[in-house]
C-alpha cells in the first residue's frame, strides 16, 4: 500500500511558477507509476503528467505540454509537478496517483491517491 501527501499549492499570478511535491510512503514506491491529475471547479478530473514505474518515459496532457515537467526522486520517494507560465485555466485542485502499471494516462489503473492540493491562478 502505498500513502500520497501533496503540498506546494497556493494562489500565484499568471505566468509565474509553482512546484508542486508528493511525498509517497512505503518501501514499494519505485514499483509505481505514478501521475498527476487535476480537477477545476464544475468539471471532472484530467490527466496532467505521468512518469513511468521505471523513470525513463513521461508523458503529458497536450494543454500542459512544454510548460509542465515531472520528476520523482525514488531515493526520497517524492514525485514533482514544475509547473510554469501558469494560466487561470490551470486552476484546480491537483492530486498525486500511483499506478501498477508501467505508464497509465488513465485514472481507473491508479489505485492510491492522495488529497490534493489547491492551485489557484489569478491576477
Amino acid at each position: 500500500q502505498v500513502r500520497l501527501v501533496e503540498s506546494g499549492g497556493g494562489l500565484v499570478q499568471p505566468g509565474v511558477s509553482l512546484r508542486l511535491s508528493c511525498a509517497a510512503s512505503g518501501r514499494t514506491f519505485r514499483r509505481y507509476g505514478m501521475g498527476w491529475f487535476r480537477q477545476a471547479p464544475g468539471k471532472e478530473r484530467e490527466f496532467v503528467a505521468a512518469f513511468s514505474r521505471s523513470g525513463s518515459s513521461t508523458t503529458y496532457a497536450d494543454s500542459v505540454k512544454g510548460r509542465f515537467t515531472i520528476s520523482r526522486d525514488n531515493v526520497k520517494n517524492t514525485v514533482y509537478l514544475q509547473m510554469n507560465n501558469l494560466k487561470p485555466e490551470d486552476t484546480a485542485v491537483y492530486y498525486c496517483a500511483a499506478s501498477s502499471l508501467w505508464l497509465s494516462m488513465t485514472q481507473d489503473s491508479y489505485h492510491y491517491w492522495g488529497q490534493g492540493t489547491q492551485v489557484t491562478v489569478s491576477s
